[in-house]
């Protein structure tokens, strides 16, 4: 298959391989291994960072649902998530919130469309609270869960049973609020 997605997260795998896990539209939340990535001439040096967006081509496993990546082009490096800590958190919740809120295998297309607009604006404005409150608002509406009788975060507490709740006060405690 041949899709575009975002980085998501990466674990070491083998001595010279990752596990890669992406967000995408058509096939949701993907999981691939890329063998030697970690080796200084692989074809994926340098490809594989956290948010990153990509164009791949995965080849599918019928035994499991970790698929093996074939090809990789970078699209977006989105480097401007990495210009502070508190743009990486903001970043780190955004997709912690969509892995919540997403099934493996499933079509995301309205999620995965939520996370590229937000890394988007954070990869080229400064995180601050109003963006942090309508990515959640989005999301909330999007999953059906919007209430208007309390704040977007409460009804996706209560949706999402492992909401980051330390990492939200952590980002929101950044402007006295």
């Amino acid at each position: 298959m041949k899709t575009i997605g975002t980085i998501i997260g990466r674990i070491p795998l083998t001595e010279t391989g990752l596990i890669v896990q992406w967000c995408t539209a058509d096939e949701g939340i993907v999981k691939t291994v890329a063998k030697g990535a970690r080796r200084p001439k692989s074809p994926f040096a340098g490809k594989i960072d956290l948010f990153y967006r990509c164009e791949i081509e995965v080849y599918e496993s019928t035994r499991s649902d970790l698929h093996r990546l074939n090809e990789i082009a970078v699209l977006d490096t989105r480097m401007g998530l990495r210009r502070s800590y508190r743009q990486t958190l903001g970043a780190s919740y955004f997709v912690k919130l969509i892995e919540l809120a997403a099934e493996p295998a499933t079509p995301i297309p309205e999620l995965d469309d939520l996370l590229t607009r937000g890394l988007d604006y954070l990869d080229k404005t400064d995180i601050n609270l109003k963006a942090v409150v309508h990515f959640e608002k989005q999301m909330a509406e999007i999953l059906g869960v919007l209430s208007p009788q309390q704040p977007p975060h409460f009804s996706l507490c209560e949706q999402l049973p492992k909401f980051p709740i330390a990492q939200r006060r952590e980002l929101v405690e950044k402007w006295g609020g």
